[in-house]
């Protein structure tokens, strides 16, 4: 498949990631396949992969990486390559090792896609919608610097659920399962279920199970409290004021993860990082 039209991102502040990236690009300019290279943040490179210019993405990184290059290339149905450079990698089939191998088998089309659903959030104030974003791992309604928790009111298709008095309540895809979800005492999804996880951030005199809902549902989550913050997938949080709401729902866009091989990869991961925590500090 010489006539694959490639791009290679890695973490700025992954030295190693963008030096690999160029050694990359290399290996695949012997195979007669041009791949550009360069930094998830480089504007000109979103550019083109926004207009249509790629079809693979190569992300060098950890899963934080991975995550910003699922937010880039799902609305345009662009397929990632995860090549871990970073810690855990639990969205990762492979590391770094080998890579030669697995572009081999990436220009022979000797792989599969893996769909992901995303999340969908909205955020509305006095019933006007404000924005919305669209999540890989997660949507968090959390206590902001106040140390005191705060008071969430959650409904499910517009029947009233309960309200949590907590540290925060988080609205987690299958993929998010094993991110703050799983720290929180949540289950361990498999990937490919389409179902909204809804687990609460150390609750205090409240329900303290997680629940689990099809695709279809819709979570609406009100603020009761002056101190609240919304965060998609970690990153920088959003105030929001007392009686906002956020409304969380499967999204339109779904993020393809180019696998190799049989799909027990993810119990083979699952197993090799459970009891490991190590590079702590790393950029994601």
């Amino acid at each position: 498949m010489p006539d694959l039209r490639i791009a290679i991102v890695a973490h700025p502040k992954l030295p190693d990631a963008m030096q690999e990236a160029v050694v990359a690009a290399d290996y695949l300019a012997q195979k007669g396949v041009h791949a550009l290279y360069g930094s998830l943040y480089d504007e000109n490179l979103r550019r083109q992969v926004k207009s249509g210019e790629f079809d693979v993405l190569v992300a060098m990184g950890g899963d934080g990486t991975i995550l910003r290059a699922g937010h880039l290339c799902a609305p345009y149905d662009i397929p990632i390559l995860g090549l871990n450079k970073g810690r855990l990698g639990f969205l990762f089939q492979i590391d770094d090792q080998g890579w030669e191998h697995t572009l081999d088998q990436l220009l022979a089309g000797d792989y599969w896609i893996e769909k992901r659903m995303m999340l969908r959030a909205e955020h509305f104030r006095a019933g006007e919608a404000l924005g919305t974003w669209q999540a890989v791992n997660d949507v968090v309604v959390a206590r902001g610097s106040m140390m005191r928790p705060i008071h969430v009111k959650a409904s499910i298709d517009e029947q009233y659920l309960t309200t949590y008095v907590c540290d925060g309540l988080i609205a987690s895809t299958a993929t998010g399962s094993t991110a703050y979800a799983m720290a929180a005492g949540g289950p361990i999804l498999p990937p490919e279920l389409r179902n909204i996880l809804l687990i609460p951030i150390a609750p205090h005199l409240s329900v303290d199970r997680a629940v689990v809902l099809s695709e279809g549902a819709t979570v609406s989550i009100t603020v009761l409290s002056e101190n609240g913050i919304m965060s998609i997938d970690g990153q920088t949080p959003l105030g929001l004021d007392e009686n906002d709401r956020i409304d969380v729902r499967a999204g339109e866009n779904t993020v393809k993860f180019i696998r190799f091989g049989d799909p027990d990869y993810f119990y083979r991961n699952l197993t090799a990082h459970m009891n490991q925590n190590i590079s702590i500090g790393l950029p994601r």
